[in-house]
């Protein structure tokens, strides 16, 4: 398919199809593809922003300036922070209020308000956790009066811009809502805002579904076998982010200079849980796991794709004599873009109006969250702690077992309302443990009467509830931290301002003008009683409760290291003899070593590294499983059933002989060796695990469960039944990330390992070696890759497989062909892939769609700040037919940055419109 054309239709959901038929018609006249008087492209255009002149806005105390560059990206100046942030929240509404309008309903668990029925299930999934009355506890005793003064201006700008625009004039899905059920948008309130650090944290929660597919996986696979596919973290070849230092015991500090004591943070088996599951526990976790899908993931697939890549370089290091800074987190590809670009400056920065501050931010929230002020530039990337548990509780109706005694649950009664239907009533239980989340599906009414428990348990007669411990569900005070690091002026400043940015856990990278480098790794991280947080821990025995927090004293952090540079990409943080329990599921350290490969081949012999070279290193797609794996696929004798099918797949293998490994998205080599690379992985893994990780619809013959027998009875008639998998393609195993390439690395040199076998027949034998999955690998990849591409392997392309395709997060993920046609846009050939630095990543299980990407990039030049690059995945715009809507893909795609002005200066000489807002 060629790129860069309106993508291909997805399937209808049925129970949605009669109530898009309306909101079809409507957008079809308001597109402009049929004639109407009312319903017309002035329709379309009635929501574009005023962008020039003058405009009104109550509660100024004084003029403010909005300045928006070619790209439609605003500056914003005003003479005090209250009037600046006003101006924030009406500028976002003027260019994202749909966005942010779903996000705000999302995040309360109200989404059956504005699309119907069809969202019920994950509006009461949310009710049960409780986002909003977290976000309304913060607010109301956690967070300081300037963030709350702050809130409430920005609330305050958004509603004025709420009072003079309507349906139409707000966009285009407002006046097809409008029509179809008579909707109309809230005022905006400060908890909306705060809402919002609900959704980042619940898609950077950690090891959710690593903890639930390891009980899953238990189905069918032995204890030995479930560890050998979560291999322990490669410390002696992948570097830490801090290399180094150590918590003195004395003062329960972290120096990243002391030396550690023996000792490790290495996981093991949760003692409570090891053991084969029971089809009841199976059964609801399985069903959670449903669930967690049906949640709204706004920031990517949870699990392994969830990351992002930052780091920064000395000044002794760089031609500019100053820090750079780069970050590119990995996140959904999605219609508008999750980050939105802006700058808020002061006119005169002083105590009252301490901000001049530019870079991403996310539409319906103040402030900046990734960027750069006057003085400090600042990156993200997920730490991925643990900071979740799943409890297994055993319940009656009215109460749940706790050391011996029936504790009474803590209930709450919530009603969904549903547009065009009626309201739903539902009952939320809590625990000492956490909201019962199993209460949201049927089908965990009941869990196992044989729960996976090996100490003393209760009378299983009735089964388990599960319950979510989980630190976004204790009020914090993350947007004070937000706040707080974008008027810091040195990484004293920064340090403190990170001990509030507790929920989710990140790893903060710095860079200052004075020519200081440093990281922080914050957050609000569990220390636990028994277990490790790996399975699911018995609630009914308080020794298994978490007792406390890591003390932020004793996070790792690092100033100013002698090796000249830090590297961030989901690594693991610390040394292997750090003493805290951050978590046992780090991302495995392939992006971050390449990184600190591309950083040292820079700089040996005294090179010096660019800010071209940074742009640069972002685009690195080389595959390090490729390099691993390519020279054993080279030494395969590949035969057919005949002459003919041996020179087709030996065609194919010619591919890689001169490969370089780089995944450019017009290489024949990277969508061969991907494939295979797929193939190896189904063959060897994944017709291995469990239906309940297996894409849906994916149906093998198995071995029945519990059935240890031939596979064949005396007669050779075969004993394997029919088995469908069950899981969303995005989400299913295995996913070909690198813990995957850690596993295989691990099995290369063992040719007679057991997972290399597979299961044959009479007439099939199977696969008895690594070689022979190989080649049976390589095989099917030569067909697959022809019904595709075709027969000529050198008219093959990665990009024709890899594609990104944008959608709308709501009517165009969902609806008829036509709203999809109107609201989405794609798809583009990309270069990069899973586990490279330009990480285009894709799950192996599903398919070879882009599900993550870098959402935005950016590097920061602290020598010179307008001389720093950045680019959006999509645009400045949420209206479909702006031309800020996508602008910036087509550059984003080919790894192009645009310049980033930030001095007055620069700014009013990058300026293309200018709006002025009076009080």
């Amino acid at each position: 398919m060629p790129a860069n054309k309106t993508g291909p239709s997805g399937k209808k959901k049925k129970g949605r199809r009669a109530r898009l038929l309306v909101i079809t018609l409507v957008l079809l006249l308001v597109a402009g593809v049929a004639y109407g008087s009312y319903w017309s492209i002035g329709t379309v255009r009635a929501s574009f922003p005023k962008t020039n002149g003058t405009l009104q806005l109550k509660g100024l105390s004084g003029q403010v300036k909005v300045v928006r560059d070619g790209n439609g990206i605003p500056q914003i100046y005003a003479d005090n922070a209250e009037d600046l942030y006003r101006a924030q929240g009406f500028v976002q509404a003027q260019d994202r209020f749909w966005e942010m309008d779903v996000r705000r309903h999302m995040t309360a668990g109200r989404l059956s308000e504005m699309f119907g029925d069809s969202t019920v299930e994950s509006d009461a999934f949310l009710r049960t956790m409780g986002w909003r009355k977290v976000a309304q506890e913060e607010y109301d005793t956690k967070l300081s009066p300037a963030t709350k003064k702050y809130l409430q201006a920005y609330s305050d700008g958004v509603n004025a811009y709420l009072k003079d625009h309507k349906g139409k004039d707000l966009s285009v899905e407002y006046a097809a809502l409008e029509f179809q059920n008579d909707y109309k948008p809230e005022q905006w309130t400060p908890v909306d805002s705060v809402a919002w650090l609900k959704a980042m944290a619940w898609d950077l929660r950690g090891n959710m579904r690593d903890e639930i597919d390891r009980s899953l996986a238990a189905a069918r696979l032995s204890p030995k076998q479930i560890e050998e596919l979560y291999p322990a973290y490669p410390y002696d070849r992948n570097q830490p982010i801090v290399d180094g230092g150590a918590v003195d015991p004395a003062t329960k500090t972290f120096d990243p200079k002391g030396t550690p004591a023996t000792g490790t943070q290495n996981g093991t088996t949760n003692p409570a849980t090891g053991g084969s599951a029971a089809n009841g526990l199976r059964t609801s976790l399985s069903a959670l796991s449903g669930s967690l899908d049906k949640v709204p993931a706004l920031l990517g697939p949870s699990g392994n794709g969830i990351g992002s890549n930052s780091w920064v370089v000395s000044g002794k290091y760089t031609t500019t004599g100053k820090p750079l800074l780069a970050n590119d987190p990995h996140l959904a590809p999605q219609m508008p873009s999750l980050w939105y670009q802006m700058g808020l400056h002061c006119n005169r920065t002083s105590a009252e109006c301490p901000f001049d501050v530019a870079g991403y931010s996310f539409s319906g929230m103040p402030g900046i969250v990734i960027g750069h002020n006057q003085d400090i530039a600042w990156g993200m990337t997920n730490m991925g702690a643990d900071v979740s548990d799943l409890y297994l509780e055993k319940v009656t109706a009215d109460s749940y077992l706790y050391d011996g005694k029936q504790v009474p649950f803590t209930t709450r009664k919530e009603t969904i309302k549903v547009a065009g239907g009626k309201d739903r009533e539902i009952t939320v239980r809590s625990t000492n443990s956490g909201p019962i989340v199993s209460d949201r599906n049927d089908e965990l009414g009941k869990v196992g009467q044989d729960a996976p428990v090996q100490d003393p348990a209760p009378d299983r007669a009735e089964g388990y509830a599960i319950a979510l411990r989980w630190t976004a569900l204790d009020a914090g005070k993350t947007m004070d931290a937000v706040f707080g690091i974008n008027q810091a002026k040195d990484f004293t400043e920064f340090r403190k301002a990170a001990a509030d940015f507790e929920v989710p856990s990140q790893n903060l990278i710095y860079a200052d003008t004075k020519g200081n480098i440093g990281y922080q790794a914050p957050g609000r991280i569990p220390v636990r009683g028994k277990g490790d947080g790996r399975y699911p821990a018995p609630g009914w025995d308080s020794s298994y409760q978490w007792k406390n927090w890591i003390p932020q004293s004793e996070l790792p952090w690092d100033y100013n290291p002698k090796r000249g540079y830090i590297v961030t990409a989901n690594q693991s943080v610390a040394g292997k003899d750090y003493p805290e329990k951050l978590t046992s599921d780090w991302s495995y350290g392939t992006r971050s070593q390449r990184i600190n490969e591309l950083i040292q081949s820079k700089i040996k012999d005294g090179g010096k590294i660019s800010t071209d070279d940074m742009q640069k290193m972002q685009l690195d797609n080389s595959s390090e499983i490729a390099k691993l794996l390519t020279p054993y696929l080279l030494k395969i004798d590949v035969k057919g059933a005949n002459e003919r099918e041996t020179k087709y797949v030996r065609e194919a293998q010619a591919l890689l002989k001169d490969w370089d490994y780089t995944q450019e998205a017009d290489s024949p080599a990277a969508a061969y060796f991907n494939a295979v690379w797929r193939n190896v992985l189904k063959l060897a893994f994944g017709n291995k695990l469990p239906k309940e990780l297996r894409v849906k619809g994916q149906c093998l013959r198995v071995r029945p469960a519990n059935d240890s027998g031939p596979q064949e009875d005396l007669n050779g008639n075969t004993r394997l039944v029919w088995e469908c998998g069950e899981r969303d393609p995005d989400a299913a195993q295995p996913d070909g990330g690198d813990r995957w390439s850690e596993i295989v690395r691990g099995i290369l040199d063992k040719p007679d390992n057991a997972w290399w076998k597979t299961n044959g027949t009479r007439t099939n034998p199977g696969a008895r070696n690594r070689d022979d999955l190989l080649a049976t690998a390589m095989k099917d990849a030569r067909w697959e890759l022809t019904s595709k591409l075709g027969k000529d392997v050198n008219s093959w392309s990665w990009g024709r497989l890899h594609q990104l395709n944008l959608k709308n997060q709501t009517l165009g993920k969902d609806g008829p062909g036509i709203v999809r046609w109107v609201l989405n846009r794609g798809p583009w050939n990309l270069a990069g892939g899973e586990a490279a630095v330009n990480a285009a990543g894709w799950n192996a299980a599903g398919g070879y769609d882009v599900i993550w990407v870098p959402s935005m990039r950016m590097v920061v030049n602290l020598d010179d700040l307008d001389k720093s690059r950045w680019i959006n995945l999509t645009g400045a715009s949420g209206h479909a037919y702006n031309a800020h809507y996508y602008d910036q893909t087509d550059k984003w795609a080919k790894g192009e940055l645009l310049p980033w002005a930030f001095s007055p200066d620069a700014v009013k000489k990058a300026g293309d419109d200018e709006l002025t807002l009076k009080p």
